[in-house]
């Protein structure tokens, strides 16, 4: 891997600026760089041009989606990215329609990715505690991981052919912050993944 391609997703409200995200953005461009990556970054408040975001995703050999999670996904403002960007890039850019074909329909669906080969990250800011996940005990998530909150996400780069890496997460963010703590675990996090 050299090109890495950041994807902040913040979108602001009064109680929740986006400091901690895009602070952890610009922590991973720095340690990227600092490693030998080069590093390009889109960010929701921005303005972009869809072709260019689709150049970026074919120029990317791992895409680092750093995003709050926000009413259990990502905000809406991220969503109106995908719903723009990711279905232009179905003429083939990123995917070639769905994988299936006309002889039958019924079979493989979503193996028409283009994008084979990559990786991508998916990196969390969330205000529920650790202990809310991977517990059949607490009755909200009932025993599910922040992977299975986040399924929905991660088919999005499945059907463009992209591999999973490690998902990172910052949990309760906003009634009892670790945030050192957290730049710290980003930081040894990035190391693991992109060694």
């Amino acid at each position: 891997m050299k090109n890495i391609f950041i994807i902040n997703a913040h979108e602001a409200y009064p109680f929740s600026p986006g400091k901690l995200n895009a602070t952890l953005v610009d922590q991973a461009k720095t340690e990227l760089l600092q490693q030998g990556y080069d590093v390009q970054i889109t960010t929701m408040q921005d303005d972009y041009n869809v072709d260019q975001e689709i150049e970026k995703h074919q120029w990317a050999d791992a895409i680092i989606v750093q995003t709050p999670v926000n009413w259990m996904e990502v905000p809406w403002s991220f969503k109106r990215y995908m719903d723009t960007v990711y279905s232009a890039g179905m003429d083939g850019r990123l995917c070639a329609g769905d994988g299936r074909t006309r002889q039958d329909p019924s079979q493989q669906y979503g193996t028409g990715g283009t994008l084979t080969g990559k990786k991508y990250m998916l990196s969390l800011t969330l205000n529920a505690p650790k202990e809310a996940f991977n517990d059949p005990d607490q009755w909200f998530f009932e025993g599910k991981t922040i992977d299975d909150l986040f399924w929905p996400m991660h088919l999005n780069f499945k059907f463009f052919g992209m591999e999973p890496l490690e998902t990172f997460a910052c949990f309760d963010v906003m009634k009892n912050p670790d945030i050192e703590n957290d730049f710290q675990r980003f930081s040894a996090h990035l190391k693991q993944q992109f060694a």
